[in-house]
């Protein structure tokens, strides 16, 4: 599948540096926070036991996520040689296999949309990918717009909407719940920024960290974090989560704040390229974050109305 490397002429690239690379080019813990997003969803919606439908939506949500990130990851290619190098290489090195994977994994979700012959669910499912398209691809590419937290914001929305429709339920819990999940998803496009902060100024991006300042961004990504939390709460309190829901977002928490009071001179220091290595490591803690905290509303979620009804 993949061409031979050029640096070790006679070998082929090792098994675990192409997972490595199958794994960046599918951005795969996206996809992963997407999967329990989307199940964690199913349950809270759907009020019951029947875990089989919720992995069948987590499924959908998955394969989705996986299709348009590996749409941008195609058309960031250029743009990930100066962020991810070894995600660029992997990609181009894939060359027309990419487009076959963007194509699998979009008939994949389409087709689970339309098995469930209704027909709302495959129009989330169509519109979400849609905005995936929006989100990356010219002349759009909305990714480099200002207008990107508000993609990622309809984006991450989208499974909750998905499991509305599916079980027919549109209630205030549930607009709650697609509220939360939605911000999540756009204040993590910002923390990702940080990390993209060098190739999105270097290719011109118009995104709100190249607007605000770098400095100024990671302040307003913190404060924005830190806004989360509230809400966080209050949809724990609607769908009356156990124990283990708030413990683990006081785990999460405490981790994050640790970090940036261990960092606190850094962040409000005058350093640049200090600041800049801050950046790029809160933005991967965040991401540690919102996949815990995604697991933590699957598996409570679970709790109350599997293993507890």
């Amino acid at each position: 599948m993949l061409e031979k490397d050029q640096t070790m002429p006679g070998k082929t690239v090792s098994m675990f540096r192409w997972l490595r690379g199958f794994y960046l080019f599918l951005s795969a813990e996206r996809g992963l926070m997407l999967f329990m997003i989307s199940m964690g969803a199913a349950l809270l919606v759907g009020r019951c036991s029947d875990w089989l439908d919720a992995v069948y939506l987590g499924f959908i949500g998955f394969c989705g996520w996986s299709c348009v990130d590996a749409i941008n990851n195609i058309f960031d290619v250029e743009l990930d040689k100066e962020s991810d190098p070894f995600r660029s290489e992997f990609t181009t090195r894939l060359g027309s296999w990419g487009l076959v994977v963007v194509a699998f994994f979009l008939l994949v979700s389409i087709s689970l949309g339309l098995a469930t012959n209704i027909p709302l669910v495959t129009f989330f499912i169509l519109l979400g990918l849609f905005l995936g398209v929006a989100y990356s691809v010219p002349p759009l590419r909305l990714r480099q717009t200002i207008y990107k937290p508000l993609v990622n914001n309809a984006v991450g929305a989208i499974p909750v909407m998905i499991a509305s429709a599916f079980y027919n339920a549109f209630t205030l819990e549930v607009c709650m719940l697609a509220l939360l999940l939605g911000l999540t998803t756009a204040v993590n496009s910002l923390w990702e920024d940080l990390a993209d902060y060098s190739s999105d100024l270097k290719s011109k991006a118009r995104t709100i960290l190249i607007l605000l300042g770098f400095r100024r961004g990671l302040h307003l990504t913190i404060l924005l974090g830190y806004c989360l939390i509230p809400l966080t709460v209050l949809i724990g309190f609607m769908f009356e989560l156990g124990a283990v829901y708030y413990i683990t977002l006081a785990v999460l928490m405490a981790f994050m704040s640790l970090h940036i009071l261990q960092n606190i001179q850094i962040l409000f220091g005058t350093e640049d390229e200090a600041m800049f290595k801050l950046g790029s490591l809160l933005a991967r803690d965040f991401v540690i974050i919102a996949v815990v905290q995604t697991t933590n509303l699957m598996f409570s979620s679970y709790l109350k109305y599997v293993l507890l009804a």
